[in-house]
C-alpha cells in the first residue's frame, strides 16, 4: 500500500490537516496514522548549522590566525532539545511505504528552510514524490485546496537556494565578524566598562546595521540646537446675519511683503527674533489703540477706529481621501505599537496565534493587496465575518450593498505586488476561538478585521476652504479642513479632533503645519463659505505665538519596523511608502526577532510602556567599534541590498554560486581589513565623548 506523508511545522498545525482530512485516528508519539495517511510535524527548527568546533576541535578556541573561517561544505547537526521528534521525522520520510511526501511547513523562505534541513540531514531519498502545500490561512478549504494544487516541491528550489544562503550569510558575517572584532577590541571594551556585564562583541548582517540606525537618531537628537520663532496671528470677525464668529489667520512672507525673503525670518511665517514680530505689530496696526505691554495689539470697542482687513484670494474644492491599503506584517506591527503599545514581536506572535486559530490569512507578508483569486471570492469572507459581533453589521452592509463586486478593479487587488503572500485579512472563520484570546489578541483581530472592511466603503469626503486676507501688504492665511462625509472612516474610525475645540462663535486654533478634520458649528462654516474676495473684516486682535523647532523624533518599535521595510528610511507617509517599497532590511518574518535580540543582548533599550527605543552605552561602544573597522555594516543601503540579492535567488535573476562568490568576497576582505588596524587606544578617546551621555 502507497501511504501519503504529510509534514507540518507545528503539532498545532498538523491536527488542522488532521481535521481537513478527516483523520480520527489517535495520536501517536510523533505523529498521526490512518489508513493510508500518515501526519508528523517539526517543532520549528529540528536542524542547525554545526559551529566550528564540528569542523575543527582547534576552531573552539578565538584566534585572529584562523580567521577568516569559510567552510567549503557546510555542516548540520540535530538540535539536541528536539533529537527524539527528529528521529520520528527521519524514520517515517524513509519508510519504504511513504511514496508520497506533502511537504506543508509554513508557506515561506524559512518554513521552506525548516524542511529542507530535515529533507537533508535524514537522506530522504529522491525517487520518492515530494510536493510543497503552500496556503495562506489554516481554515479547512485552503488547507485542502493547497493539497489539491500542491506543486512539485522542486518548483520551489530557488526560494530554498535563497533560505540557505540567508542562513550562511548570517552565519559567515555573525561568526566572522563576532570573532574578529571581539579579538580585536574586546579588551578595550570590557576594560572601559570596569566590570560590568559583559559579553564578545555580537555582530549581525541586520542586527549592526538597525543599531546603527537607532544610534544616529539618538545623535541627530543630542546634536540638535533649537531655534525659537515667532509667528504673528490675526484674529479676524466675520459676520452673517445675526451670526457673528472669528477666526484666526498667520502672517506668511510672500512675495509682495515687506519681509520677503527677509533675513529676519525663520522659513516665510516666523520671526527670528520677537522684536521683529513686535514691529510688524507696529506697521500693521499704527497708531490704532489699544497696545499691549507685550508689543501685541487688541481692538479697542470703546473706539470708532478699526483696523480691516481684505480678502484677497478665496479657495473651495473638496478633498477625498481613500482607504489605506490593507495590512502587512511591518504595517500592522506599526499600527499595534502605535496603538497599544505592544512591541513587533508580540504583535506577530498575536497574529500567529490568529493564524492558527484560523481567524486571519498569513501574517508574515510584505504584500498590501490582495490576488485577483481572493478578490473573486472575498464575499465568503465577507459572509464568515457576518458572525463577528463586534463588527458584523458592516460586513451584512457590505454584503447588501454589492460594494465588494468591483474590488478587483481597484488598487485593492493588484497581482504585480504579491510574491509569496497577499494581504493580511480576517478568513470570517474561527469565531469559536475568540472566547480564549487575550483582550489585546482580541483588540489585534478587531483593527485587522476594520482595515479589511474599509476598503469596501467610498472614500472620506473633506471640503478645505483656503483664505488669504490681506491688512496693508502683509498677508495672513488660514485653511479650515471639514470632514463632510465620514465613508470608510465610520468603521475605521475618525481622526481625533482638535485639541482646543470650536466654541460656539466658531474660533479656531491651528498649530504650524497642523490639519484639522473636525465638524465645525455649522453657522461657522457656512459664513466662511460665504465671504467673497475682496470684502472687509473687521481685525479683533495681532498676537505673537512662539514656538521652536523640534528635534527629530526618537523611534518606536514600531517606526523602527517600518523604517527596515524601507531600507532605513522613515516614511510616514502611507501612500509614498507603497510606491517606493522595494527590499528593505531584513524580512517581514525576522525584523521583530532582530530587534527582540538587540534589546536581549543590552545594545538597545525598549520603553515597554512607549514602545520609545534608545541606545545603551554598550550598544553605543559597539557602534563605534563597527564604525571604526567594518564601517559598511552600518549602512541601511548595503544592507538592504543584500537582502534584494537574496530576492533575485529566489526569483532564479541570479544563482546561487554568483552570490556564494560575493558573499566569501566581502567576509574575507572585512576581516583580513581590520587585522591591518591599529587603532585600540582612539578609540578609547571616543569611547570617553559617548560615556559622558549616560552618566
Amino acid at each position: 500500500m502507497s501511504v501519503s506523508l504529510y509534514i507540518t511545522e507545528k503539532p498545532s498545525v498538523a491536527l488542522e490537516f488532521a481535521k481537513a482530512l478527516k483523520i480520527n485516528a489517535k495520536r501517536q508519539d510523533g505523529y498521526i496514522e490512518a489508513g493510508d495517511t500518515i501526519i508528523t510535524w517539526c517543532v520549528g527548527h529540528l536542524i542547525t548549522m554545526s559551529y566550528p568546533e564540528s569542523y575543527d576541535p582547534a576552531l573552539k578556541k578565538w584566534s585572529m590566525e584562523t580567521l577568516p573561517f569559510i567552510p567549503d561544505e557546510f555542516l548540520y547537526e540535530v538540535i539536541p532539545a528536539v533529537k527524539k521528534q527528529f528521529e520520528i521525522v527521519k524514520w517515517l520520510l524513509n519508510r519504504e511505504d511513504v511514496t508520497t511526501i506533502y511537504v506543508c511547513t509554513d508557506s515561506g523562505r524559512e518554513g521552506e528552510y525548516i524542511y529542507r534541513l530535515v529533507d537533508q540531514v535524514a537522506k530522504v531519498p529522491d525517487t520518492k514524490i515530494k510536493k510543497r502545500v503552500w496556503i495562506d490561512s489554516q481554515t479547512e478549504e485552503e488547507i485542502l485546496r493547497g493539497i489539491r494544487e500542491a506543486k512539485p516541491l522542486s518548483a520551489y528550489d530557488n526560494l530554498a537556494d535563497a533560505a540557505y544562503l540567508r542562513a550562511k550569510e548570517d552565519y559567515l558575517m555573525g561568526i566572522n565578524f563576532s570573532r574578529i572584532l571581539t579579538l580585536k577590541y574586546g579588551n578595550k571594551v570590557q576594560d572601559f566598562l570596569k566590570g560590568k556585564k559583559w559579553s564578545a562583541i555580537a555582530v549581525g548582517r541586520v542586527m549592526t546595521c538597525v543599531l546603527g540606525m537607532v544610534v544616529r537618531r539618538e545623535r541627530e537628537i543630542r546634536n540638535f540646537v533649537k531655534t525659537p520663532f515667532f509667528r504673528v496671528l490675526s484674529s479676524f470677525s466675520v459676520t452673517r446675519g445675526d451670526y457673528t464668529g472669528e477666526f484666526t489667520g498667520e502672517f506668511k512672507a510672500i512675495e509682495g511683503s515687506a519681509y520677503f525673503n527677509s533675513p529676519l525670518l525663520y522659513k516665510e511665517n516666523g520671526f527670528l527674533k520677537r522684536d521683529s514680530a513686535v514691529e510688524l505689530i507696529k506697521q500693521l496696526a499704527g497708531n490704532l489703540p489699544k497696545y499691549n505691554d507685550d508689543g501685541t495689539w487688541n481692538r479697542d470697542e470703546s473706539s470708532d477706529e478699526c483696523l480691516y482687513g481684505t480678502v484677497t484670494h478665496t479657495e473651495k474644492k473638496k478633498e477625498k481621501k481613500n482607504p489605506p491599503l490593507l495590512y502587512n506584517l511591518a504595517e500592522l506591527q506599526n499600527d499595534c505599537s502605535r496603538l497599544y503599545k505592544i512591541s513587533p514581536d508580540e504583535t506577530l506572535n498575536i497574529a500567529q496565534e490568529l493564524y492558527e486559530k484560523k481567524l486571519i490569512t498569513y501574517p508574515r507578508t510584505d504584500a498590501r493587496v490582495l490576488s485577483t483569486p481572493v478578490a473573486k471570492e472575498i464575499y465568503k469572507n465577507l459572509k464568515g465575518l457576518r458572525s463577528y459581533s463586534v463588527l458584523g453589521g458592516f460586513a451584512a452592509e457590505i454584503l447588501s450593498n454589492g460594494s465588494y463586486k468591483g474590488i478587483a478593479k481597484t488598487r485593492y487587488v493588484d497581482d504585480s505586488k504579491i510574491t509569496d503572500h497577499y494581504a493580511i485579512i480576517p478568513t470570517g472563520q474561527g469565531f469559536n476561538a475568540l472566547g480564549s484570546l487575550s483582550p489585546t489578541a482580541g483588540k489585534v483581530y478587531e483593527t485587522i478585521v476594520r482595515r479589511f472592511l474599509s476598503i469596501f466603503y467610498p472614500p472620506a469626503q473633506y471640503r478645505r476652504i483656503n483664505l488669504t486676507v490681506k491688512i496693508g501688504t502683509e498677508s495672513f492665511f488660514s485653511t479650515f479642513k471639514v470632514l463632510e462625509d465620514e465613508g470608510y472612516l465610520v468603521i475605521a474610525g475618525k481622526p481625533s479632533v482638535l485639541k482646543e475645540t470650536q466654541t460656539s462663535q466658531g474660533k479656531q486654533s491651528q498649530d504650524e503645519n497642523e490639519e484639522n478634520e473636525n465638524i465645525l458649528d455649522k453657522e461657522f462654516m457656512n459664513t466662511i463659505m460665504n465671504i467673497k474676495t475682496g470684502a472687509k473684516l473687521a481685525v479683533n486682535s495681532l498676537s505673537i505665538k512662539e514656538g521652536e523647532t523640534s528635534p527629530p523624533k526618537r523611534y518606536t518599535s514600531g517606526t523602527l519596523i517600518l523604517a527596515m521595510e524601507n531600507a532605513g528610511q522613515l516614511i510616514e507617509d502611507e501612500e509614498l511608502r507603497a510606491q517606493i517599497k522595494g527590499s528593505g532590511i531584513g524580512t517581514s518574518a525576522t525584523r521583530a526577532e532582530i530587534l527582540n535580540k538587540l534589546v536581549n543582548i543590552s545594545y538597545l533599550n525598549l520603553n515597554k510602556k512607549t514602545q520609545i527605543i534608545t541606545p545603551t552605552l554598550l550598544g553605543e561602544l559597539v557602534y563605534e567599534v563597527v564604525n571604526a573597522s567594518i564601517r559598511s555594516l552600518l549602512n541601511a543601503e548595503l544592507t538592504a541590498s543584500w537582502e534584494k540579492g537574496l530576492t533575485m535567488v529566489a526569483e532564479g535573476t541570479i544563482t546561487k554560486e554568483e552570490y556564494m562568490e560575493k558573499l566569501k568576497g566581502f567576509v574575507e576582505r572585512m576581516v583580513n581589513g581590520v587585522k591591518t588596524l591599529n587603532n585600540q587606544d582612539m578609540l578609547i578617546k571616543i569611547f570617553k565623548q559617548v560615556a559622558s551621555f549616560y552618566k
